[in-house]
Parts: structure tokens; C-alpha cells; sequence
């Protein structure tokens, strides 16, 4: 099974490393090669689409910047394609390109895998980025009561509010000087900025703000242990780790690629090996 990641900047992606021993763990080998921007002259999204379909491969993931025309580039496109407006999957079906988020898909996978049945209640989420956009609706898929959205670009998470609110899930925005006191009505606390990767350490909120009442979720996972997974687990919260996104929207694209419906089902069931050699594996390195 030939896949690939199209995007620029990407010559350090996990991807490959994690489709490749999917691959191995369910029986389906598979090949996964990097089509970066940075190194190689790409005209187009579409461009670099049409080369790969006709090279034989099965499929792409697809990131910055062209997650928004992914979805223009698809014949069909999935609930979570279509409600975030951008797919970071793309399958080649036929005649036709199939568009997934799986970010969307692989949020809701992880919060369930370690949260169970919680309800996400009224949830702060820092950072209105692409993956912050793909969280913000799979918070609403969860139930979430409220989802109450910061981001430096008060533009953007005004947007991103009102995206949500006409697809029926209540949304609202706040400046920082509302930090605090919204902290303090919140069940949940999501970053979905940079802070806390080891090139912007830091934590993206007062951790003297965070109660044993809160669970939190961190989209950065480099390294393992964010100063805010460190402070929420110091202040016995309940906690999400970015490997559990990474793991799980790795697993979802998979099994879109896959076209052996019992190898793909086999997929899920090598979610929780995956992610204990990739905590292994990152702790280590930052150690």
C-alpha cells in the first residue's frame, strides 16, 4: 500500500515511522514518502495529487498549507471534512478522492479512549489553527455544553465561534483579560497552540489556574510531558496527551487507506500499543 504526506516543512514527520508499523502490526505493508514543498517543487496541491494517483498510490495525508484545498479537491467528503472545511486525508477510490479530518475523527477516538463517558462540559480551547478548529467540532460531536475559544487573532476566534454555532454547537470568545475567571466556570482546558513544544516551552495558561475538577488536553506531545500535562497531573487533573491525537488520527487515516475491511478493523486494536512505544519512545529522547 503506497502513502504519502504532501505539505511543507515535513521532513521530520512522525508519519511515516507510525504508518509503516501499523502496517506491520496488521498485516498490510505499506510504504509512506514525504512530498515536501521545502524540497521539491510542488505547483499545486492538485498538481502533486494527479502525480501520485498516477504513480499507484492508495493515498495521502495532506498538511500545512493545503488542508483547506484538500477538501476543494475531493469528490466526497466526510462529516468531519465537511464541517471543519479541510481534510488532512485524502483516498484515492476509482475515479474519485475520497476527504477525511482525520484530526476531528482521531480527537474524539483519544478523549473517548482515555476519558470513557465523561462529558466534556464547558471547555476552554486556546489556539483556533487548524488542528484547533478540527478539536473545537469534535468537542461539539462529544457534547460538549460549551466551547469557549481564545486565540491571539480575536478575528479568527470570533470565526471559528460562529462556524459553530451554525452547525448547532454552542460557541462563544473571550480576550485574555477573561482568562482567569473563565478558567474558573470550565470543566475542560485544551491548547492547541505551540506552547509547551520544546522549540516554545512555556505553559499557555497560569498553572496555578488549574483544579483537580478539570480535565485537560495538550495538542503538542514534544515533548511528552508539557509543562501543562506536568501541572494538571501536579494538580490531579484528568489528562489527554497530543499521543493520543497523533496515534489515533494516524489509526483513522489508516483505515481509510485500507481496503481489507478485517485488517482495518485490526487497526484499532493497535491504538494502545502505539501509544505506549511512542510515550516509550519520546520520553526517552527527552530524557
Amino acid at each position: 500500500m503506497k502513502l504519502g504526506l504532501i505539505g511543507k516543512a515535513i521532513m521530520n514527520s512522525s508519519s511515516p515511522d507510525l504508518h509503516v508499523r501499523l502496517g506491520k502490526l496488521t498485516g498490510i505493508p505499506a510504504t509512506y514518502d514525504l512530498f515536501d514543498a521545502n524540497e521539491m517543487p510542488i505547483d499545486s496541491l492538485e498538481s502533486q495529487v494527479l502525480r501520485v494517483i498516477a504513480e499507484g498510490y492508495r493515498g495521502v495525508n495532506v498538511t500545512f498549507p493545503w488542508k483547506e484545498a484538500a477538501v476543494q479537491l475531493a469528490d466526497q467528503t466526510s462529516e468531519g471534512a465537511r464541517m471543519v472545511g479541510a481534510a488532512n486525508t485524502l483516498v484515492f477510490e476509482g475515479d474519485e478522492i475520497m476527504a477525511e479530518n482525520t484530526d476531528f475523527t482521531g480527537f474524539i477516538s483519544g478523549y473517548r479512549a482515555t476519558l470513557g463517558e465523561r462529558m466534556p462540559g464547558r471547555v476552554l480551547l486556546i489556539g483556533t489553527g487548524g488542528v484547533g478548529k478540527a478539536v473545537a467540532f469534535g468537542l461539539g460531536k462529544l457534547g460538549a455544553t460549551e466551547v469557549v475559544l481564545l486565540d491571539l487573532d480575536e478575528a479568527k476566534a470570533r470565526q471559528l465561534a460562529g462556524e459553530l454555532e451554525s452547525q448547532g454547537y454552542p460557541a462563544s470568545w473571550i480576550t485574555e483579560t477573561r482568562l482567569a475567571e473563565t478558567v474558573a466556570r470550565c470543566d475542560g482546558l485544551v491548547n492547541c497552540t505551540p506552547i509547551g513544544h520544546e522549540k516554545s516551552p512555556g505553559c499557555p495558561l497560569p498553572k496555578e489556574l488549574i483544579q483537580a475538577r478539570h480535565w485537560i488536553f495538550d495538542a503538542v506531545y514534544v515533548p511528552a510531558v508539557t509543562e501543562f500535562i506536568a501541572a494538571a497531573e501536579a494538580a490531579g487533573a484528568s489528562v489527554m496527551s497530543g499521543i493520543s491525537l497523533f496515534v489515533f488520527q494516524g489509526v483513522d487515516a489508516f483505515k481509510r487507506f485500507c481496503e481489507d475491511s478485517d485488517k482495518c478493523a485490526a487497526a484499532d486494536e493497535q491504538a494502545e500499543t502505539l501509544f505506549a512505544y511512542y510515550k516509550r519512545r519520546l520520553l526517552k529522547e527527552n530524557d
